[in-house]
């Protein structure tokens, strides 16, 4: 008989894990609905996205090798995670070790964006990402994503006031209509070309 396992939901802004040595009562977990930002935070304040953990994917892989956690886990929208047992069975682990893989090559790729792009380009990388997480629908045939500056800030490596100029600048130049929010995706072509342009970063 398949045990059944049971499942913890969090509500947006909810923080499930915090930085520090895991506990005894620490897991990996699954997401099965919703999105979890992972995300440091400097003394000043500033915050920088390490990752976003959309629907199959894993986190808190601390648990399993006891190192520090350098970063928050938040849930973003609403949020079902299940825990994985403290020694999952070989399908899963097989499962969690790909999926890091992944986690890590994006992580490479992050770091080579924020030395070689400008604020610009990292900022249209950054809103594609967000195209196939569950912040993005669709609304009169264009893609609409529900994220604020201060989100949106953190996911280049910014600070709220510069990204808002940004915004603004992609706003007149077509790529994208900013409301309260939200934001539509005009140009995903154009948005495209300026995610892959290299230049001096920062």
């Amino acid at each position: 008989m398949t045990q059944v396992r049971e499942t913890l939901s969090f509500r947006p802004g909810e923080v499930i894990l915090y930085p520090g040595v895991p506990g005894p009562r620490d897991r990996v977990y699954q997401v099965l609905k919703g999105l979890v930002r992972l995300e440091a935070v400097d003394l000043e304040g500033n915050a920088l996205t390490l990752r976003l953990v959309r629907p199959g994917g894993f986190f808190g892989e601390e648990a399993l090798s006891g190192l520090e956690r350098g970063y928050f886990a938040e849930a973003v929208t609403e949020v079902e995670l299940l825990p994985l047992p403290k020694e999952p069975d070989p399908e899963t682990l097989k499962a969690l070790t790909a999926h890091l893989a992944q986690a890590l090559a994006e992580g490479y790729r992050r770091i080579e964006r924020l030395a070689t792009q400008r604020l610009k380009n990292r900022m249209a990388a950054a809103l594609l990402e967000l195209m196939d997480t569950p912040l993005a629908k669709e609304e009169d045939g264009k893609i609409v994503l529900r994220a604020t500056h201060d989100e949106l800030a953190a996911a280049v490596g910014s600070v709220r006031e510069t990204v808002t100029k940004v915004i603004g600048e992609l706003a007149r130049e077509g790529y994208i209509r900013s409301g309260y929010g939200k934001i539509a995706l005009l140009d995903l072509k154009g948005l495209k070309e300026l995610s892959q342009h290299k230049g001096e970063g920062r």
